[in-house]
């Protein structure tokens, strides 16, 4: 531990800070600033998700994958240019993709099983998911044309849905932590 004078301030370097009580006995009338020195710990944990005791957690395939592990074994859930150097329009691109979700997420209510993938080409928007199948086919195609002339209207560019089905969510399970 030591102390240095700067100013009229002590200011201590070491493992832990001193208390203002501490630094008054060292130097009375003064006041501290301290730097501490511990180490970085460094532990990534945004984006994994944590193991449960019986291992009953299911986890799809996009999930079940790091987000260190983009572009070696999973893909971008937005393909887009606006994030290349001097790209346009990418705080719009961003907010239009955060709605685009919301809005398939909300009209296909509890029907979405995987990540909603948004890819950009030209002036076109591709939206491609899994979903399962609780509704009859009518309905299905409903939503479907409904989707896809409203974000058209909403977003002034064709929008294209590419929509797989499954029979039941279980298929989509890649395991469990």
């Amino acid at each position: 531990m030591s102390a240095v004078l700067r100013e009229g301030r002590v200011i201590l370097f070491g493992r832990s800070c001193f208390s203002q009580n501490v630094a008054n006995f060292l130097m009375p009338g003064s006041s501290v600033r301290s730097l501490s020195t511990t180490t970085a710990v460094q532990k990534v944990q945004s984006g994994r998700y944590k193991v449960t005791r019986d291992r009953s957690r299911p986890l799809t395939y996009e999930m079940a994958n790091q987000p260190c592990q983009i572009a070696h074994r999973k893909s971008w859930n937005s393909w887009n240019t606006t994030t290349l150097y001097e790209g346009l329009r990418e705080p719009e691109t961003a907010m239009d993709d955060v709605f685009i979700r919301k809005f398939m997420t909300g009209t296909w209510h509890n029907l979405i099983v995987s990540e909603v993938i948004i890819k950009r080409q030209h002036n076109m928007i591709r939206i491609a998911g899994i979903v399962q199948q609780k509704l009859a086919a009518r309905k299905m195609y409903f939503l479907i044309g409904y989707c896809e002339e409203l974000l058209s209207y909403w977003l002034k560019c064709p929008v294209k849905l590419e929509l797989q089905i499954v029979p039941d969510k279980k298929d989509v399970i890649y395991k469990y932590i």
